[in-house]
């Protein structure tokens, strides 16, 4: 079931969704202080490609902390807030409700990425 859920949500949002993650990925290693946080970014592409039967755990010390601040004051909120919207947008439909709820855990993650875990 994992296969075919992840096959319909990359169709279904999971594509644009992991784009903006590996695009906020090239932009944020185009420094080198900020490469990183672009691995981060990448290391969340591939989980927003393909979430279902993937688990976020989150955790992290001061570091990630103050990473986790200046994260949400460049690019942390305008990737919530598309996330948000698609979530909402596909927990419309009956269809989309699953759908949605993993789009309401990646606007989770991109509030919050670093002393994140992917299990």
């Amino acid at each position: 079931m994992g296969c075919l859920g992840n096959f319909l949500w990359f169709l279904f949002g999971g594509a644009v969704s992991g784009l903006s993650w590996a695009f906020m990925g090239c932009l944020w290693c185009i420094t080198i202080v900020g490469i990183p946080v672009g691995m981060q970014c990448f290391k969340f592409a591939s989980l927003s490609f393909f979430p279902f039967g993937k688990d976020v755990q989150y955790g992290g010390g001061a570091g990630s902390f103050l990473l986790n601040i200046i994260w949400l004051l460049i690019t942390g909120l305008p990737m919530a807030l598309e996330h948000l919207l698609l979530g909402v947008g596909l927990c419309m439909t009956i269809v989309g409700i699953p759908f949605g709820l993993q789009q309401f855990k990646l606007a989770k993650l991109a509030l919050l990425p670093f002393g994140a875990e992917v299990c």
